[in-house]
């Protein structure tokens, strides 16, 4: 019966859990040139959570981020998002996680929804409407990204990554090009969604500020976790 219950326990911490990574390497070059970005790496996200990840430029971080996004693959383990190992899907099923930067020809409307279109999904039009003025983009969806803020880009970036509604939201130094106002807004508009959609977030900064306003920060060192922090519930 013991038994039972804890296999029990696990399979709903399992279910709790958007995220797992198991085991997780990433090997560059052989011999004497060879490098381990990434060395046995395992942890896990439940839903909801915003998760801050650290570390000194070439600790890994960057590298775990873009096998999480589908954009590299790894030499060994498994990254399991809302229970789909996707470290088992092909060019074509992955291909709608690697965009990064917005397209300079399309307009912010264009560029929100071009991967639903990519993916033949149709527009929630009130799904849009509903990002778009919490975005405060209302006024300048006809524009291209070159008559954008860098602020109003990363609006943009957002709104897009979230009209798929996606399990995960992943963001790669969001505020590195940013003044420290719009570093602030762009902070305060990815908690406001993480606490309203509950969505769950994850983060690379070197803003030790930014890191401060996650639940839980995890810090990356020689391709190793070395610290794993859950500041608030």
């Amino acid at each position: 019966l013991a038994g039972y219950n804890e296999g029990n326990k696990a399979k709903r911490r399992a279910i709790m859990d958007i995220l797992r990574i198991e085991h997780l390497s990433k090997i560059y070059g052989e011999g004497d040139t060879e490098v381990r970005a990434l060395d046995d790496v395992s942890f896990t996200v439940p839903k909801g959570q915003f998760v801050a990840i650290i570390g000194p430029s070439g600790s890994g971080k960057s590298t775990l981020l873009h096998i999480l996004g589908g954009v590299d693959t790894p030499t060994d383990g498994h990254v399991y998002v809302d229970g789909t190992d996707i470290t088992t899907l092909d060019e074509t099923a992955l291909a709608i996680y690697q965009f990064y930067n917005l397209i300079p020809i399309l307009t912010v409307e264009e560029n929100m929804t071009l991967p639903l279109l990519l993916d033949d999904k149709k527009v929630d039009r009130a799904h849009f409407d509903s990002l778009v003025q919490v975005l405060g983009l209302q006024h300048r969806l006809g524009h291209l990204p070159s008559e954008l803020s860098g602020g109003q880009q990363q609006r943009v970036s957002i709104g897009r990554a979230l009209m798929n509604n996606p399990a995960i939201l992943l963001a790669d130094e969001p505020t590195g090009n940013l003044d420290s106002k719009n570093s602030k807004e762009i902070v305060e508009l990815l908690r406001q969604f993480n606490k309203a959609l509950n969505q769950t977030v994850i983060i690379i900064t070197h803003d030790e500020r930014i890191a401060l306003d996650a639940d839980r920060v995890i810090a990356v060192e020689d391709g190793k976790i070395v610290k794993d922090e859950v500041i608030r519930q």
